[in-house]
């Protein structure tokens, strides 16, 4: 623990990106290969499920400091961090404690999960008095999670691919994975990261392990200055789950994005791409040979309305992932598909290196479909005839493996302009916008910029209301000492129904898009504003209006808005706007348009 605190103190005192990844190596030559796999684990930001609740960590920290509740509150809502505001309350420890970090995760502190709360405060009073300051600060945040020392994901990459002589591109799909809860690190799984490998072996992914995911670019720029329009291929860009479908020995696993293997949560997607790969489903892998054994699939996980052959809100999707049951329902209500748009591997031969119009063929293919025979749509009007009543969900179970596992389909255009006419009716079909790929890029990892950009993402501009900032709160790590955390409401006028002023409705919560500079001038206004306090909450008076933006809205019974909005974000400062010129709740409802 005496090392691994060392080095998390040093990461989080500097602002060198070569002098972080010299502390990584340095570690991880030194360490064990058990306490190895747990420092690369957090790093890369690797969260166990909570080991002991904010709640006894607070207690625990009140009886070891003889503080009252209330300065202890006052610290935290001073400092912004609670592993830190403990650190610097507790006194000195004797730093007697010589177990290395993998003992004190699984020998102390994965064991302390599930136990009383006595039994949890006590074993935190005793490991506290012996460890110093670094020390304390690092067990604090191994218990809260909240590792926040500027070290991304690439940097863990880097480090260990020098540790281990290797690519950081080798390194980075071996990782894929690594911070799933579910399995633990160990040293096993650590040394297989820098295994060396033999000269000239092919290194394939293998089991459930999928491949490192290639990121767009936002498109800022003229979409003319990018070329010819037939040097790319235009696909519509979806608002779902980044997911790949990996299908490999008749097994079938589905990962996110975040490296959350989520095959559980989409039934109908697992038993559609094993109907595809493990049986007589599709005639032609009789003559074409086995292309579907050693299949993986880049795509979007997707709520899919299927009688009008369109996506349904984000919201719906969102439904079946934050629920730890799929019920009968929700399935019903929100029945899932994988729309595919790329093909990584096929027959066992990993496929990135080829140019993507040569992907695309070959996931014509596999899939039997073309761009326009069982391609994933999204029409912007209804069908003509009456939709069928929803079918209960045995018929969802027996959908077609065509039916779940579509195609994106590939735009065609002959300019810009006619793309860009094209895109204006993104909202109405429940996309966001355009992919664009260069036909002749490989699959890279990332978001890379090398030669130039082969992926952009053309999105439409985000939804805007004028909002009024009525609470805040302080930041974190070098924001702690300012109120950068926002809350915005909205003029409600029919609350009162006339009798009475109108009142403001909070609606979104907000945090980024202000400079410095406005960060600061903003945080001088609220400390002259305060008019209540909620632990580390400040009520404000009503006196600044912002713009902000946001991806997607939908209709959300939870909130009291009665709308959500998706990815909110500060689009600017409206000085030019009064309280009274800032938008109404009736202004957010009219974004959300006609219910589908």
């Amino acid at each position: 623990m005496k090392a691994f605190a060392r080095l998390y103190a040093d990461l989080d005192a500097s602002g060198s990106t070569s002098h972080k990844v010299g502390s990584m190596v340095r570690y991880l030559r030194e360490a064990p290969p058990a306490d190895a796999a747990w420092a690369t684990y957090f790093l890369a930001g690797g969260k166990p499920r909570q080991i002991v609740p904010a709640r006894l960590l607070r207690e625990a920290a009140r009886e070891v400091s003889g503080l009252p509740e209330w300065l202890v509150d006052e610290s935290y809502s001073s400092v912004g961090d609670l592993a830190e505001t403990i650190a610097h309350l507790l006194p000195e420890g004797q730093a007697c404690a010589p177990l290395g970090l993998s003992q004190w995760m699984e020998e102390r502190l994965l064991p302390l999960r599930g136990a009383p709360a006595e039994v949890g405060i006590e074993a935190l009073k005793t490991w506290w008095s012996q460890l110093d300051w670094n020390g304390r600060f690092a067990l604090n945040k191994l218990i809260t999670g909240g590792f926040r020392v500027g070290v991304s994901k690439q940097l863990v990459l880097r480090a260990l691919a020098e540790v281990a002589g290797l690519e950081a591109t080798l390194i980075a799909q071996r990782m894929i994975g690594y911070t799933d809860a579910r399995r633990m690190p160990d040293a096993k799984r650590y040394l297989a990261l820098i295994e060396p490998v033999a000269d000239g072996m092919a290194v394939l992914a293998t089991g459930g392990q999928p491949y490192p995911f290639f990121l767009a670019h936002p498109l800022q720029g003229e979409v003319a200055s990018l070329g010819a329009v037939q040097d790319w291929q235009v696909e519509w860009k979806w608002d779902g789950i980044r997911a790949q479908l990996v299908m490999r020995g008749e097994q079938v696993w589905l990962w996110s994005r975040g490296e959350e293997l989520i095959t559980e949560r989409f039934p109908e997607i697992e038993r559609a791409a094993r109907q595809l790969v493990g049986g007589p489903v599709l005639e032609r892998r009789l003559r074409d040979g086995p292309v579907l054994n050693g299949l993986v699939l880049d795509g979007e996980v997707l709520a899919w309305d299927v009688a009008r052959s369109r996506p349904l809100p984000f919201a719906a999707l969102q439904r079946r992932i934050t629920r730890k049951t799929l019920t009968a329902a929700i399935a019903r209500d929100a029945p899932a598909v994988f729309v595919a748009y790329d093909l990584l591997e096929s027959a066992g031969q990993d496929w990135r290196d080829r140019s993507l119009a040569a992907r695309r063929s070959q996931l014509e293919r596999v899939l039997g479909q073309t761009a326009g025979e069982g391609a994933a749509t999204c029409e912007s009007d209804p069908p003509a005839a009456p939709a069928a009543p929803a079918a209960p969900m045995a018929a969802t179970s027996d959908r077609r493996p065509t039916e779940v596992l579509r195609l994106s389909p590939v735009l065609a255009a002959s300019d810009w302009s006619e793309l860009a006419a094209l895109r204006e009716s993104s909202r109405e079909r429940g996309v966001e916008g355009f992919m664009l790929k260069r036909r002749a890029s490989a699959y890279g990892m990332g978001r890379t910029r090398t030669d130039g950009v082969d992926w952009w993402k053309w999105k439409v501009e985000p939804f805007s209301i004028d909002a009024v900032l009525v609470y805040a709160q302080r930041g974190h790590g070098r924001r702690a000492s300012l109120y950068t955390d926002y809350t915005f409401a909205l003029w409600d006028r029919a609350a009162n129904e006339g009798s009475e002023p109108p009142a403001l409705l909070p609606f979104a919560k907000a945090y980024s898009g202000l400079t410095d500079d406005e960060i600061a001038q903003v945080d001088a206004v609220i400390r002259r504003t305060v008019v209540e306090k909620f632990g580390p909450v400040r009520s404000v008076t009503p006196t600044l209006v912002f713009e902000l933006g946001f991806e997607g809205i939908s209709h959300s019974p939870r909130h009291k808005s009665g709308v959500a909005v998706r990815f909110p974000r500060i689009l600017r400062w409206r000085t030019d706007k009064t309280v009274d010129q800032a938008n109404s709740l009736a202004d957010l409802h009219a974004l959300l348009g006609p219910s589908p």
